[in-house]
């Protein structure tokens, strides 16, 4: 096998962002890429980028971010919550890319098997400030501070009673898929939201934390053998290592993020590599 690599909010609805999409390349023919959700916020967005980056990678494997579960009114595919989900996951399956609902991929590497697992993980508020004891008040104070989610209008958790309570109801089905793969077999855990809390310590607007994940997840890449963990949603690109595992946010982000950056935008993250090292029979 090639490499796996890795990238996240790559925002088509920008045309800048869509150019750079159409120059992503593999570095050989066998390349999977990885994409952590937020591929645009329209249905058409999501259907485009899929199909351009289907057809130059030997497989594309897709974690929905919160902008793809997006109800706009000007976006002909109406359908919220569940229902909007399981429709992306169909466009994705007509197309030969992997989503969470699949059967996990297993890539054979020099260090042995390692699942690639891509999560549907949401967020239930559980990202809260010292003292912040429920949603409400945390909700009053990030509103207070003009920092507020589109999410709080936009992201619709039919049929669930909120969006916390289909967090729950996801952790729940990924907890159970992942439990069952075979015992010692490692991962790689790719969800739109950073799995552990502390890359959102990096924020801007610390109130934003509320809408960056779960602490429900804090342990899975200890209890899943992530031999890596790729998120996005931040939009830092960047590394850190927490209990020697690698997490990498891939971000592209806006164009007025990227364009500030030292470092040229659009390039794809290597998360793994199934090639044998060098002197290694293939």
């Amino acid at each position: 096998m090639g490499d796996l690599l890795a990238i996240s909010d790559l925002h088509v609805q920008y045309e800048e962002n869509k150019e750079l999409v159409r120059r992503l390349r593999p570095t050989s023919d066998e390349d999977w890429l990885v994409v952590a959700g937020d591929i645009g916020d329209h249905s058409d967005d999501v259907r485009w980028g899929l199909d351009v980056l289907s057809s130059n990678f030997a497989q594309v494997v897709w974690a929905p971010g919160n902008h793809e579960l997006w109800t706009r009114p000007d976006d002909p595919l109406a359908l919220r919550g569940e229902e909007r989900y399981r429709s992306l996951v169909e466009l994705c399956r007509g197309m030969g890319v992997l989503t969470p609902e699949d059967p996990f991929s297993v890539w054979e590497t020099p260090e042995g098997p390692v699942a690639i697992a891509p999560l549907f993980v949401l967020y239930d508020y559980s990202f809260r400030a010292l003292g912040i004891h429920d949603k409400a008040q945390a909700l009053a104070l990030a509103e207070e501070s003009g920092v507020v989610c589109m999410d709080e209008f936009m992201l619709h958790p039919d049929p669930h009673p909120s969006r916390e309570a289909w967090c729950s109801a996801r952790l729940a089905a990924s907890e159970a898929r992942l439990s069952a793969l075979p015992e010692g077999m490692s991962t790689v855990l790719v969800n739109h939201f950073p799995l552990i809390r502390e890359p959102t310590r990096m924020l801007r607007h610390p109130q934003f934390e509320l809408w960056c994940g779960t602490s429900a997840t804090e342990d899975w890449p200890r209890r899943f053998r992530a031999a890596a963990v790729v998120y996005g949603h931040l939009h830092i690109p960047g590394f850190m290592r927490k209990d020697r595992i690698p997490h990498y946010e891939v971000s592209l982000g806006y164009p007025r993020e990227w364009r500030a950056r030292a470092a040229r935008p659009g390039q794809l993250v290597p998360v793994l590599s199934g090639r044998p090292a060098d002197g290694a029979p293939s």
